[in-house]
């Protein structure tokens, strides 16, 4: 549907700050923040519609960001080497104001997540590629470096995974977005006429690679989430470890395995019949309680993407068309849609805590974009 590919695009530039920020939504106060794993996807979704100017101007915006809390990254390097222990927020935080500045306002947050790091050398490596805007690199090749520097630092520690759940283990989908950042840096190193400074950051791929293979792989397929290999827990078992639908990252779009290799065909699997609802959306996995568990926007067009990547249109259409039905009368695409809640019993208590369900959301706009033109349509 042309109207909402049209619609989604003005959403998004409606939800970005002069600063290039992008806001999660407008409308829900939780979400009125900038994560650079929401943001990162939403500026890839701004590139493959054309609009570099609105993608180019966040990326600028990270970059300000990391320059302005590098210091962190090299306390944390002396805290690790010294044994020290690790607050909360001695790490980079993943969530920021418009401005640039970190978020206080709940004690309780997890702001150590690594994934959106990442993803931020991902999609910048693509926006060179489709913008042509080699330039750019002059200005952010200090961030890059620091980002790298960060992420060989911080890949095996424990983390918030992209829920922002489960802080205790090592998560399969936030490792796939290391494999595609470090890959991504020594392209950009390449493209921008400079080096990391010894790190070799093509080997430090092929580590996460290995690591992946070696503690992620269970019966076939990826598992969400895994001990730390350091721990006396047995890597592979780790409790109720469902399927998660994050997991479709590993092959789209970060590559870490190719989109028919058979442990993603028995990923995906795994995905189609535990977490997609037939004729309708795909939830997040099997435990989700958030606004009882609902069928989740950003997750049906991932699939769909995925489904494109195999030329496998008519199962992407449809999941594209469903998208579309979802739509209300403002254009507007929300997180989650609530018909077919996983547990209703938890559906009240968090519209009590923080008001309806966030609408629209830029996340799901951007997927829309995304899938869309996936399909050679918009």
């Amino acid at each position: 549907m042309v109207i909402l590919f049209e619609k989604s695009i003005q959403i998004i530039k409606q939800h970005q700050s002069e600063t290039g920020a992008y806001l999660a939504s407008k409308n829900f106060p939780t979400y009125q923040y900038c994560w650079l794993r929401d943001g990162s996807y939403i500026a890839h979704a701004m590139d493959i519609a054309g609009e570099y100017e609105s993608a180019s101007a966040f990326f600028c915006w990270v970059g300000r960001t990391i320059q302005r809390f590098s210091y962190k990254v090299d306390e944390a390097r002396f805290r690790m080497a010294e044994g020290l222990p690790m607050g909360k927020d001695d790490l980079l935080h993943t969530r920021f104001t418009m401005d640039g500045e970190e978020v206080y306002v709940d004690d309780t947050w997890g702001n150590f997540q690594i994934d959106g790091y990442g993803t931020w050398l991902w999609a910048l490596n693509e926006h060179i590629k489709k913008s042509g805007e080699i330039d750019i690199l002059q200005k952010l090749k200090e961030p890059i470096e620091i980002t790298v520097r960060y992420l060989e630092l911080v890949w095996k520690l424990p983390n918030y995974d992209c829920w922002e759940e489960h802080p205790e283990f090592l998560h399969t989908y936030s490792l796939s977005t290391v494999y595609a950042g470090f890959h991504a840096a020594g392209e950009l190193a390449h493209s921008g006429g400079f080096s990391h400074k010894n790190i070799l950051v093509d080997n430090l791929a092929d580590e996460v690679r290995k690591f992946i293979l070696d503690f992620a792989v269970k019966d076939g397929r990826l598992v969400k989430y895994f001990c730390p290999p350091d721990t006396k827990s047995d890597t592979q078992l780790v409790g109720n470890n469902g399927v998660d639908a994050s997991l479709m990252a590993v092959a789209i779009p970060y590559q870490m395995f190719m989109p028919d290799d058979p442990i993603i065909l028995a990923t995906i699997k795994a995905i189609e019949e535990e977490l997609h609802r037939h004729g309708g959306g795909v939830y997040r996995y099997m435990d989700d309680v958030y606004y009882g568990g609902g069928e989740w926007i950003l997750l049906t067009a991932w699939l769909g993407w995925y489904y494109t990547s195999l030329n496998q249109v008519d199962k992407a259409q449809a999941l594209c068309e469903w998208i579309e039905s979802q739509a209300d009368e403002n254009g507007w695409l929300a997180e989650q849609v609530s018909d077919y809640v996983l547990y209703p019993e938890y559906y009240a208590p968090w519209a009590k805590k923080w008001g309806p369900i966030a609408k629209p959301l830029t996340w799901s706009h951007a997927m829309y974009i995304i899938l869309m033109k996936a399909l050679n349509k918009g």
